[in-house]
């Protein structure tokens, strides 16, 4: 998994959208996955998208009165298990336009960030189906799961057994 954009040398502009792009394995087990950005040497962090579906390769982000720096980052990770999967490299905020602004993305959703970091605040935005991060009983374990049944029956069966 690889954040391909912002890169190293992006400088993002306050008010304009701009395009977060992605490269994923084929076989990584990575269905779905949030996106937060941060600060380096400032306290901030900004829960931008929860549940953002890996059929995609990009997102837009637009951020309103979010304060300058150069010390953003985003970082891709599954925020309920605590995994990271990625992380971008470091970019620039400014109150001022960039004559090279890439162009965002038509056919994928646009998020706004706005305020100051509020880590308390709700991700701006639930893109995948599970709006609350709960999946069913079975999701992503289903061997652990057969374990622990096939281990519970074995030890049903041998104290029926004793028993008997």
């Amino acid at each position: 998994f690889i954040v391909d954009q912002p890169g190293a040398s992006t400088s993002w502009a306050v008010g304009s959208p701009y395009p977060v792009t992605w490269t994923k394995g084929l076989q990584d087990g990575i269905d779905m996955f949030d996106i937060e950005l941060m600060r380096l040497y400032e306290d901030g962090l900004y829960l931008v998208a929860k549940s953002v579906p890996t059929t995609y390769s990009t997102l837009n982000v637009l951020l309103q009165d979010v304060p300058s720096g150069n010390d953003y980052f985003l970082l891709c990770l599954n925020s309920t298990d605590g995994v990271t999967f990625a992380i971008s490299s470091r970019f620039t905020v400014s109150n001022t336009s960039s004559s090279s602004n890439p162009s965002p993305d038509p056919s994928v959703p646009t998020v706004t960030i706005s305020g100051p970091p509020d880590p308390l605040k709700v991700f701006a935005t639930t893109m995948g189906p599970a709006s609350n991060g709960a999946h069913g009983l079975l999701y992503g374990d289903e061997p652990g799961i057969w374990g622990v049944l096939f281990m519970t029956g074995a030890a049903v069966l041998s104290g029926v057994w004793t028993l008997w």
